[in-house]
């Protein structure tokens, strides 16, 4: 399967950025790519008001029918890293919304939905504060989902820092995770991003598949770029710079049956106290 990741500077507007997407999705497609990645917040980046005018239910969201109709005119699969939701009966309703990576199959539907579990409230060096809690709920449901004859494990950024659920994944099956981000060029620049990537891939023998956003955004956040595609012994197949670009991987499932061969650590596991 021929995987693209696509690196954005995403706007505060669904439209500009719905505008933007649409011929990278539309070349990567060209390139002979199945499943195209998108990378969190690819909708919008945006703050106060020009964020909550343009937060949705998910049945009522303005991108998604644009979106899905690309999928289909594509014959693909598209991930949308994430796009932000207002939440059903499932969640408390005060005000709080969700941030939720959307898979959508070659005949347009929705196919798996995976709400962010771990929520990125931090203190950073320099005055630079997040607090997602404040505006989202955190999911609870770890998700694998088909991609064709793949499983797929769906993850959200912030997520990659916690182990334990790219296990989870891994033992129900999973064979590629995906890591669409918004990672701030702070702790980019720290070295966790590739590190963190790298390790998750290792320790599952899956590929990785990070699409992120990168630049300067209109509402002052800066991304750190370097979306990546890492196969299951941990070697980066294709990176991306601190620009918007797209990148791509011939990715093959004999591969995860190796790497799982050659290293056979999800079966040494044993219990400890």
């Amino acid at each position: 399967m021929r995987v693209a990741c696509i690196q954005c500077t995403a706007t505060d507007s669904l439209e500009e950025n719905l505008a933007l997407l649409a011929p990278m999705i539309a070349e990567a497609a060209a390139e002979g790519a199945t499943f195209i990645t998108l990378p969190e917040n690819a909708l919008l980046m945006a703050s106060g008001e020009a964020f909550h005018t343009q937060v949705y239910p998910e049945s009522e969201h303005p991108a998604l029918a644009h979106l899905q109709e690309q999928v289909v005119a594509h014959g693909i699969h598209l991930l949308i890293g994430s796009a932000h939701i207002k939440q059903g009966a499932d969640y408390p309703q005060d005000g709080k919304y969700v941030n939720r990576s959307l898979l959508i199959g070659p005949s347009g539907a929705i196919t798996a939905r995976y709400d962010k579990i771990h929520l990125f409230d931090v203190s950073l060096p320099g005055g630079e504060t997040h607090k997602e809690s404040e505006r989202f709920h955190g999911g609870s449901q770890a998700v694998v989902a088909p991609v064709g004859d793949w499983q797929l494990g769906l993850t959200i950024c912030y997520d990659v820092r916690f182990p334990h659920l790219y296990t989870a994944l891994a033992d129900a099956g999973a064979q590629m995770l995906t890591v669409p981000a918004a990672f701030t060029y702070t702790t980019g620049s720290y070295g966790h991003w590739h590190v963190l990537l790298r390790a998750r891939a290792i320790e599952t023998g899956c590929y990785v598949i990070a699409p992120a956003q990168c630049g300067t955004h209109r509402n002052g956040r800066r991304t750190y770029g370097h979306s990546l595609i890492i196969d299951p012994m941990g070697t980066i197949l294709a990176e991306a710079a601190e620009t918007p670009a797209l990148i791509y991987a011939d990715c093959d499932r004999v591969n995860v049956t190796e790497a799982r061969t050659i290293l056979p650590v999800l079966q040494n596991r044993r219990a400890f106290r």
